[in-house]
C-alpha cells in the first residue's frame, strides 16, 4: 500500500479542514516548500496537494506554489482543486504535476473527462468524494442523485486506473477511515486503484487498510496532530 502524505493548501499556508468546512481550518505551517521538504527527507517520492482556493474559484491560485515545491524538492506531485476543463489538464500536466485529481469536471463536462482519460490514463485520478452516501464536488459544496456504478462506467471503459476516495464525514476528523465503504468499493470494482482518503488517525488504521490490500491512502492530519510520526510512516 502506498502512504501518500498530503498538503491541503488554503491562501498559501498548509492548513486541514474538518469536512470540508473552509470555516473550521487549522493553519499548520506558513511555508509549504519547508512542509514538502520534511516528506523529501524522510523517503517519500510523492504527494498529494491540495488547492483548497482552486475548488471553491476554478482557478489554480496556488498553482506557482505548487510548482516551487516541484522544483524545489523533486517529489512528485498529485493535485486536485480547480480542474474543469480539458484545457486545465494540460494546463496543470505541462506545469509538472504527475497526477490530476478530478471530481467537479467528470460531473460537470464528462465528455472533457473522458477524453482526458483517453489521452492520459495513468495520470487522471478520479475524486470520487462521499457525502451522506452521495456523490459530492464543487469544493464539496454540491452532490450528485447518481449511482457510483453509473457514473464510473464509462470511465472505465476509457481506460480510467485510479480513485482517489474520501468520505467527507470523515475528512479532518481523526475518527478513523471508512474501512467498510472502501472494503465494498474494491470488492465492486476490483479492477481500479483505490486510494483512500479521510479519517485515517493512527498507525492501526494505517495496517487495517493494508490488510484490505487497498492500493494507497492519504495521510494528513494525523500526521499534523503528532497522531503518526514520519518515520513510522516512512517504515509502513
Amino acid at each position: 500500500m502506498k502512504i501518500i502524505p498530503a498538503i491541503d493548501l488554503l491562501d498559501g499556508q498548509v492548513v486541514r479542514l474538518q469536512k470540508g468546512d473552509y470555516q473550521k481550518k487549522t493553519v499548520y505551517n506558513d511555508n509549504p516548500v519547508q512542509e514538502a521538504s520534511k516528506f523529501k527527507e524522510a523517503g517519500f517520492n510523492h504527494i498529494h496537494v491540495v488547492d483548497l482556493n482552486g475548488a471553491k474559484s476554478g482557478k489554480f491560485e496556488n498553482l506557482p506554489l505548487i510548482q516551487k515545491i516541484i522544483d524545489t524538492t523533486g517529489l512528485s506531485v498529485q493535485t486536485g482543486g480547480g480542474v474543469r476543463s480539458k484545457a486545465d489538464v494540460e494546463l496543470l500536466l505541462e506545469a509538472g504535476l504527475s497526477g490530476i485529481i478530478c471530481s467537479s469536471m467528470a460531473v460537470k463536462k464528462p465528455k472533457e473527462w473522458i477524453q482526458a482519460i483517453n489521452n492520459y490514463p495513468e495520470q487522471m485520478i478520479l475524486g470520487l468524494d462521499l457525502k451522506d452516501g452521495k456523490m459530492a464536488y464543487g469544493g464539496w459544496l454540491e452532490t450528485s442523485d447518481q449511482s457510483i456504478a453509473e457514473f464510473l462506467k464509462p470511465m472505465m471503459n476509457a481506460g480510467l486506473q485510479t480513485v482517489l476516495s474520501t468520505d467527507i464525514s470523515r475528512d479532518g476528523m481523526l475518527s478513523g477511515p471508512n474501512v467498510q465503504m472502501y472494503q465494498n468499493l474494491q470488492h465492486e470494482f476490483p479492477e481500479l486503484n483505490w486510494i483512500a482518503s479521510g479519517g485515517v488517525s493512527k498507525i492501526d488504521d494505517l495496517e487495517e487498510l493494508i490488510s484490505l490490500n487497498i492500493y494507497g491512502v492519504v495521510v494528513g492530519k494525523a500526521y499534523y496532530e503528532g497522531r503518526i510520526g514520519l518515520e513510522e510512516l516512512s517504515a509502513m
